[in-house]
């Protein structure tokens, strides 16, 4: 069954020091039955620095040891605070360094996809240096994707990555093999109903959460991508504050079920 569960549907009970990594791969292999892990970059860096700085490497070594003993794979890393576009050339170099020492990682950590933001904070709009620098190094990033064997791409996260127009020219743009876009289905700022399926012959991930994806909605939404050849994971990013564990377990069970139906299989 291809369903993982995002490790930010955890961030409050991590801002409150109450999970960690560890205890996050076990959750979700021992009590939501998930053998897949959408791993979050925010479990290993120290999220007070602008530029997240790796913790050392027998931390992330750790973290293999953990995947391996739970049997477990990594459909999708999301990389915060690596996103490609800043104004300042600088702080571009920086976010560029801090993505290349985040590929590593999630090449050592097999990684199947990995989500890089194009970044463009506080605007819909991209300018023509800033998409011809995007599309650049999402060129390059691609490359060493297809080399090793995954893909990678943005997000419908942030500035013009939320707005469906940007987001095909710049896959249009990239036109690699290597390159995909992660869909969080229903997240637009702009041609909300269309976006979803505009981006659909690129999606290599999936996010889904009840804040634009209702539980009864799943299997339609599902079988939209479904329809595009669509053969990935359904990553469950629900960032759920008041009753964390039992809140992502309602959405889990909505998401399996809604999956099961899809691919033919009876539920008695």
């Amino acid at each position: 069954m291809k369903i993982s569960v995002e490790g930010f549907s955890f961030f409050h009970l991590l801002q409150q020091e109450m999970i960690d990594v560890f205890g996050y791969l076990e959750s979700l292999k021992y009590r939501y039955r998930v053998d897949a892990a959408g791993l979050w970059n925010g479990y290993f860096v120290n999220r007070s620095e602008e530029i997240c700085p790796l913790r050392e490497v027998d931390y992330i070594r750790k973290i293999k040891l953990a995947l391996a003993e739970r049997s477990m794979t990594v459909p999708n890393m999301a990389i915060d605070g690596a996103h490609v576009w800043d104004p300042n050339p600088e702080k571009r170099e920086l976010l560029y360094q801090n993505a290349l020492a985040h590929l590593d990682v999630a090449e050592y950590l097999g990684a199947q996809t990995v989500r890089i933001d194009t970044g463009g904070f506080g605007s819909t709009d991209m300018t023509e240096e800033q998409f011809e620098y995007t599309t650049k190094r999402f060129q390059e990033f691609a490359q060493r994707a297809y080399d090793g064997g995954y893909r990678i791409g943005p997000e419908n996260h942030i500035g013009p990555s939320r707005m469906p127009k940007w987001m095909v020219k710049l896959a249009q743009a990239v036109n690699h093999p290597g390159y995909g876009f992660l869909l969080h289905m229903g997240r637009w700022d702009s041609d909300v109903e269309a976006g979803d399926s505009l981006l659909a012959p690129w999606v290599y991930h999936v996010h889904l959460d009840p804040k634009y994806v209702h539980p009864h909605q799943i299997e339609n939404r599902m079988q939209l991508l479904f329809n595009h050849g669509y053969d990935g994971y359904w990553g469950i990013e629900y960032y759920a504050q008041a009753a964390p564990y039992a809140e992502i377990e309602s959405y889990v069970s909505a998401v399996k079920a809604a999956y099961l139906k899809q691919i033919g299989v009876i539920i008695r």
